[in-house]
């Protein structure tokens, strides 16, 4: 799978799954704007952006260079990274990217430029979630050692309360 084709596929689904009037504000869909630094004043830089914008951004082509995953299956995004295109896609992006990809740039030649063109826009929000997953795996791992160590508890007092009680003949 391509990273083109899950882009198409995430934007279909997210296009389905989002059947509410446009006037009436979705909390939850906000809240994920705000936490994949989807702003205002990120759609207006994106706004700005041209077909020249891509096409004369100075970046040195790595050639047929993949990322891949132990699956053989396309990673150049971080999963943050990945959400927000989909999103951002859907809101400004989708239509010079369409002329852009693949006639004049590979796709992923086009989001490399692209979290170029906003990093100083979504830096801050890119480390936060790479902060709450790190909080989030450590939570889970003492959570995961705390229930280890009841059950080595329960069983060190089940050993002990066995090899105290007499044993009958």
């Amino acid at each position: 799978m391509n990273l083109s084709s899950w882009f198409r596929r995430s934007v279909s689904r997210n296009s389905k799954n989002h059947k509410n009037p446009p006037d009436q504000p979705q909390p939850h869909h906000q809240e994920q704007e705000e936490f994949l630094g989807i702003t205002q004043q990120l759609i207006d830089h994106v706004k700005s952006f041209t077909l020249e914008t891509f096409k004369n951004f100075p970046i040195q082509d790595d050639g047929d260079i993949e990322a891949q995953t132990s699956y053989n299956v396309r990673k150049d995004l971080s999963d943050w990274q990945e959400r927000h295109a989909v999103l951002v896609l859907s809101k400004e992006l989708s239509q010079l990217r369409f002329k852009l990809c693949p006639r004049h740039l590979k796709e992923e030649k086009f989001w490399r430029i692209y979290f170029m063109l906003v990093n100083s826009y979504v830096a801050e929000y890119e480390l936060h979630a790479i902060q709450r997953a790190k909080l989030q795996s450590i939570a889970m791992k003492d959570e995961k050692t705390s229930d280890t160590c009841a059950y080595e508890v329960e069983m060190a007092e089940r050993n002990q309360a066995d090899s105290v009680a007499p044993s009958t003949p």
